[in-house]
């Protein structure tokens, strides 16, 4: 790749959807959900570490990871962890990097990713990443990748795109978690891709489009230079993040720049973003059910059953359910329905606080 590609990737989300394997002080990105022997974050890491220096690779994450972060990818150094005081979306996180990388290397190209997506076709990967590094190495495109959908998919976003000849395509619009009807309907025209929440673009045009549609965001970043990778960084970034607004990259800078482009893959991608998700991914027996414990099942099919006790489970008459048996919870319900995890986690804190959260 390109000597100046900078990887960012971003860890500091709590994957609700996920709980109540994924819990606040220990959430997905760090679990090995997909029973590799490796975490999500780690996976992530080990896609890039073969392809840029290791001192080019930065975590964006919330403060209480720190440790988390130091044990599982202990390679890094404390100034290539970036830790945020307080959860203010993808926009601030990505500011934060761009803005501090800018003053070790202002023409680097940045690569920005989740930490918490799977990916199973990694040399395909690698080569659109390739592509979109020298895209981006040679003009003002704010680029970001685009799944090749294979079906109506409603719990992702989508991009609109307008066909060409060129590997990059101008993006039209952007639509998050369409009903199953439009998805449908953006399927069938063949203009739209999945929103893998992957971008690639020069320092420089990113910082030119903070400035532009996020001047606050762009002037509370650029007031750190000079306490960047200093002992005073900390203290700069509480203060910012104290005064910053809470905004996703999509709706602060790429629903409203001209210069946006995406680029199509097809390397294997899933965002892992709920039960239901997972248990597509991972191995289920002759009647579709995922047991991660000791478990007989009768009559029962396309479950998911998880647990961290060493008991037997027995459970009949059941379809389409997830058990999560852990040492404080115990979760029985429809696993097809993610929002309804969000509305769980939200009931739970309001009445027995965070303790289970």
């Amino acid at each position: 790749m390109d000597k100046k590609i900078n990887i960012v990737i971003m860890a500091g989300g709590t994957g609700t959807r996920f709980w109540p394997y994924s819990r606040n002080k220990n959430p997905k990105q760090f679990l090995d959900v997909l029973n590799t022997g490796k975490s999500l974050l780690q996976m992530t890491y080990d896609r890039f570490i073969e392809h840029v220096p290791r001192g080019q690779i930065w975590i964006v994450s919330n403060v209480i990871y720190r440790e988390l972060i130091s044990v599982q990818i202990p390679d890094l150094s404390s100034d290539q962890i970036l830790l945020e005081p307080s959860k203010r979306n993808t926009a601030p996180c990505i500011a934060y990097a761009a803005y501090k990388i800018r003053k070790k290397d202002p023409h680097a190209i940045l690569v920005i990713t989740p930490s918490d997506h799977a990916i199973f076709k990694p040399e395909a990967f690698i080569e659109v990443i390739k592509n979109a590094v020298d895209c981006a190495a040679n003009n003002t495109k704010l680029l970001t990748i685009g799944i090749e959908p294979h079906r109506p998919e409603i719990g992702y976003g989508y991009i609109q795109y307008s066909p060409s000849s060129t590997a990059d395509k101008k993006v039209k619009t952007f639509t998050e978690k369409p009903d199953i009807e439009l998805a449908k309907k953006f399927i069938e025209t063949g203009e739209f891709v999945w929103n893998a929440g992957i971008f690639v673009w020069s320092i420089a045009t990113i910082i030119e489009a903070f400035d532009k549609y996020q001047p606050e965001l762009a002037d509370l970043f650029s007031a750190g230079h000079s306490s960047y990778s200093t002992d005073e960084e900390a203290s700069f970034i509480e203060k910012a993040y104290s005064q910053c607004k809470s905004i996703s990259i999509d709706y602060a800078i790429m629903e409203k720049a001209d210069n946006v482009f995406t680029l199509l893959g097809d390397f294997g991608w899933s965002d892992v973003g709920s039960w239901e998700a997972l248990h597509e991914l991972v191995e289920k027996d002759a009647d579709d059910n995922v047991i991660e414990q000791t478990a007989l099942l009768y009559n029962s099919r396309s479950n998911y059953i998880k647990s961290k006790k060493e008991k037997l489970l027995v459970i009949s008459d059941l379809e389409g359910y997830l058990v999560a048996d852990f040492d404080d919870i115990l979760l029985i319900c429809k696993k097809d329905d993610a929002a309804k995890f969000k509305s769980f986690v939200n009931e739970v804190k309001a009445t027995k606080g965070d303790d289970f959260i």
